[in-house]
């Protein structure tokens, strides 16, 4: 078995999977540690790690960021992204390498695992392979590896084929690289080489790549194609599948009974504060049509919703996810990569809209492959839900290409297939 070191981002996004993944080595046998922020020490204690807390400077609580980060208030579009990447997740970089450090000299550690946006992992990378422990990537946002034949991650820019295509994504790079983060790139040079007396080797945004591998929860067909793709990348398929609830279903349940198709609209359980977002635009898109439209408000109470509900909206704080996409005729998320795996898992085609974090670059990728339409913004109107979620109803295709990425997902060997990638780190010789 071996000694394996966990770091994540105090995000809630980024560690909840993570907590899946410690959860699954710890019953392993492993001895995992996990290194993260304050407030999520009693859910690493419950996978079976050790909790590390992170450095004061590296730590804060993300449950309200502008509350965290006062100089994030105002901030939006292009200048609030830049804003929240260079002091959100770059300026921790020194602290994070510290303690990353300290935990290997109380004891030696065989792989660290890192998620996407611990960019402390940038430093680590830049030392030889003779002087670190393995270094694993986990994929659990879309794959940011950089390509000929894709647009920079973060755009949520689709891919084009042929000369064209690759000439458009050279030209986004530059913009990218040298003016939309030009600044943040010089922030990151400076702050790794005075962190590690190394000169950054390339975009910081992107170092999580160079990882010995990289394990990317989704499956083939829900990435884009890469003709440079690095054998680094193992794709595994969701860590997460949807398993048995024994949630109690609410009273009207019984309505699901096929007789009219079944619309299910969620914000997730971090982004539901403001409903007129996603849900209430579906309420309201939906009202006059021969549907029925379920809600789930992600824990908050019932009340919270617009009132009166229209007649055809039933609604529930949570609902049992396993019982209730097989009924499912479309789903309308925010874009989570969770939950849009799991619709894809039962083969429910997807209206997404969702433009923040990650999220541009999940629904770009529900569009490209077919299997939902995106409304590429993450205030749509009423009509625009509505349109969409006739579209998808009407064309069958959308569930055929959802089916066939489910029959992919059942196949996929998930967290298992983790496992087979530690093992092949952790028992190569190490070399220069």
């Amino acid at each position: 078995m071996n000694s394996i070191l966990i770091c994540s981002t105090p995000v809630h996004g980024h560690v909840t999977p993570l907590l899946a993944v410690s959860r699954h080595l710890a019953r392993q046998g492993h001895r995992v540690r996990f290194l993260t922020g304050h407030r999520y020490a009693d859910a690493v204690r419950a996978t079976g790690a050790e909790f590390l807390p992170l450095p004061a400077e590296a730590d804060y609580d993300d449950r309200d960021m502008n509350a965290s980060f006062p100089g994030r208030v105002g901030k939006s579009g292009v200048a609030g992204i830049r804003w929240d990447v260079g002091n959100i997740f770059l300026n921790p970089a020194p602290a994070q390498i510290r303690a990353v450090d300290e935990a290997i000299a109380r004891e030696p550690v065989d792989a660290i695992l890192i998620e996407n946006m611990f960019i402390g992992a940038v430093g680590l990378l830049a030392r030889p392979r003779a002087e670190r422990p393995a270094i694993l990537s986990l994929g659990i946002i879309p794959l940011g590896v950089e390509s000929v034949d894709t647009a920079p991650f973060g755009l949520g820019g689709l891919p084009r084929p042929g000369a064209l295509g690759r000439m458009r994504n050279a030209a986004l790079g530059v913009l990218t690289k040298k003016v939309i983060f030009g600044g943040v790139q010089r922030q990151a040079e400076k702050i790794m080489l005075d962190a590690t007396g190394t000169k950054l080797d390339g975009f910081f945004m992107t170092g999580a790549s160079r990882a010995d591998a990289i394990v990317q929860f989704t499956v083939p067909g829900f990435e884009y194609p890469r003709s440079d793709l690095p054998k680094t990348v193992h794709f595994v398929g969701p860590m997460s599948r949807v398993t048995r609830s024994d949630a109690e279903v609410p009273e009207w349940w019984s309505e699901l009974d096929g007789s009219r198709p079944v619309v299910h609209v969620s914000q997730g359980t971090i982004a539901n504060a403001d409903y007129d977002e996603l849900i209430a635009p579906t309420m309201a898109a939906l009202a006059a049509d021969d549907v029925l439209v379920v809600v789930s408000t992600g824990g908050r109470a019932l009340s919270t919703l617009p009132s009166p509900l229209p007649a055809n909206v039933r609604a529930a704080e949570y609902l049992p996810f396993d019982r209730l996409l097989p009924l499912t005729d479309v789903y309308v998320s925010n874009g989570g990569y969770g939950g849009v795996h799991y619709a894809l898992e039962h083969g429910v085609p997807l209206v997404v809209a969702g433009m923040t974090e990650d999220k541009a670059e999940v629904t770009a990728r529900v569009q490209w492959s077919g299997v939902g339409v995106n409304l590429r913004t993450n205030r749509p109107t009423p009509e625009a839900v509505g349109a969409a979620v006739r579209r998808v109803l009407a064309d069958p295709g959308y569930a055929a290409r959802s089916r066939a990425l489910g029959e992919d997902i059942a196949a996929s060997s998930g967290l298992a297939g983790l496992d087979a990638v530690l093992r092949g780190l952790t028992s190569q010789p190490v070399s220069e």
